[in-house]
Formats: structure tokens, C-alpha cells, sequence
């Protein structure tokens, strides 16, 4: 497994509004895909491409395009859909799917409630957006989804990641192509499951149902 923390100026200082009790659901939701966008540069440098050939208006020249099949962006419902808009912006030619997971509260353990994918994943290149890697039970289970799919590789987009989840879901990784993207990468977990320091629950924060 692949681990790349962001170390950026502009991502930290993102990072610092967004975990601010004070910042309301509006800035929270802008900043969100603001800093999407920043780390899908990372999250996309492996992308799969291919030549082709080109004229400008001065002449003949060979470039890059995303190859076929193209990639599928998924989000895991419901705070990785305030993820979504960030991605796209840089990969608008992607394709989209839906996965929808709940944790239990009291066992942390996570449950599939809704997808919206293609059946076959085979040769895909898949981008997955979850905003918190806390226990990371919820994003296993999306990986392994995918892999079951039929995907290849499998590339996380994750705002932040407690050190625990992190090593969960290289243990259970290991040998498969998985990077994680991270904006960064905090203390610990707490005995609730939150990520600390953190932002709290990223789902409430960005659609205001927090009290």
C-alpha cells in the first residue's frame, strides 16, 4: 500500500478552517472541495493514460488523454458526497458511482445500505472519497467491494486518518494496488471512534445537521 500526506501550505492551512468548531456548513462544504482538488493531484499521478496526436494551430503534436476504461470515482455515502465536486472538477471525464455505508456506533463495524455501480469492474481504475479514515472498517469494505467488481487498483481520498485506521487497512491490503491520499494524518483515535484532534463528524459538519 502507497501512503502519501499532503504537505502543502495551502492543504494545511484548508485543513486548519475546516476543523474549527466555528466554521459554519457553507465554508465547511467550500473549503471541502477546495482541498479535494488539491489532493486529487496527488491521488490522480497514476492515472492511466495514452498518446495520441494533435494539431494546434501551429502544428502536428503528440499529447496525453485518459485512457479507456475511464476512471470511477466513487463516494461513500454521505459525507463523501461533499467530496465529489472537488474530484471531478479535475477528472470531469470520469465516470461515477455510489456507495452507501453506515457504522454501527457501538461496534464501529460498517454496512452496505445502498450502491449505485457497474457490475463488471474489470481493468478500472477507482478513486474512492471518504472524508474521515478513522477504524477504517468503512473503507475496507468499500475496497473490497471494488475488488470483487473486478477493479484493479484503488486509490482513497481521505481528508484525514487516525495512525490506527491507517495500519488496518494496510494489513489487510497488503499485495493489492492501494494508494490513500491524505490531507493529514492525526494523533489517534478516542474511545468513541472520532479521529483527534479531527473536525468531528464530517457529514454533519458539511450538511448542517450538527448540534
Amino acid at each position: 500500500m502507497r501512503v502519501h500526506v499532503a504537505d502543502h501550505p495551502l492543504v494545511t492551512h484548508k485543513l486548519t478552517v475546516l476543523r474549527d468548531r466555528r466554521t459554519p456548513s457553507p465554508t465547511f462544504r467550500a473549503l471541502t472541495e477546495e482541498l479535494v482538488t488539491l489532493l486529487a493531484y496527488e491521488a490522480t499521478r497514476g492515472v492511466r493514460v495514452e498518446s495520441i496526436e494533435i494539431e494546434t494551430p501551429v502544428s502536428t503534436t503528440t499529447g496525453l488523454a485518459i485512457s479507456d476504461p475511464k476512471p470511477l470515482v466513487v463516494p461513500i455515502l454521505r459525507a463523501g458526497l461533499g467530496m465529489l465536486e472537488g474530484m471531478v472538477k479535475l477528472l470531469p471525464s470520469a465516470e461515477v458511482g455510489f456507495l452507501g455505508m453506515v457504522r454501527n456506533e457501538k461496534t464501529f463495524e460498517p454496512s452496505v445500505y445502498a450502491e449505485r455501480l457497474p457490475d463488471d469492474l474489470s481493468n478500472r481504475q477507482c478513486f474512492v472519497l471518504d472524508p474521515m479514515l478513522a477504524t477504517g472498517g468503512s473503507l475496507l469494505a468499500a475496497i473490497e467491494f471494488l475488488f470483487q467488481r473486478g477493479a484493479v487498483d484503488v486509490t482513497a481520498v481521505c481528508l484525514l486518518a487516525s495512525p490506527e485506521g491507517l495500519e488496518a487497512v494496510e494489513e489487510a491490503t497488503a499485495g493489492r494496488e492501494v494508494t490513500i491520499v491524505l490531507g493529514a494524518l492525526d494523533e489517534r483515535l478516542n474511545e468513541m471512534g472520532y479521529i483527534v484532534p479531527g473536525l468531528g463528524d464530517a457529514g454533519d459538519r458539511l450538511y448542517g445537521t450538527v448540534g
